[in-house]
């Protein structure tokens, strides 16, 4: 079992900046791949940013590509997604999720691939 929080969420200005941690806890022993995700008020969950568990492979979405960074720290248990120049369309609830048991390189891009989900934290970027 793995517990996922995630931490970090809040009101910025459009401009901003802002990092999102995910701190994981429990079994952690399999390797797991690590996504964040966003739902905006009557919109659907998408993939924002997903790192393989060896860090070397990541991906983002083209709205937030140059923009947005995605990283862990293993040792800590730990992954962020560190946001710069927020828009407001960047306003919604971020998900951390793991999709355990995968390969070191393995980046996974799919909803239904990840098997545990944090609660979520709110970001909202102001106009």
């Amino acid at each position: 079992q793995v517990q996922l929080v995630e931490s970090g969420g809040g009101l910025v200005q459009a401009g901003g900046s802002l990092r999102l941690s995910c701190a994981a806890s429990g079994r952690t022993f399999s390797n797991y791949a690590i996504g964040w995700f966003r739902q905006a008020p009557g919109k659907e969950r998408e993939l924002v940013a997903a790192i393989s568990w060896s860090g070397s492979s990541t991906y983002y979405a083209d709205s937030v590509k140059g923009r947005f960074t995605i990283s862990r720290d293993n040792a800590k248990n730990t992954m962020y997604l560190q946001m710069h120049s927020l828009k407001p369309e960047d306003t919604a609830v971020y998900y951390c999720a793991a999709n355990l048991g995968v390969s070191r390189s393995y980046v996974s891009r799919r909803l239904n691939e990840y098997d545990y989900w944090g609660q979520g934290t709110q970001v909202t970027v102001s106009s």
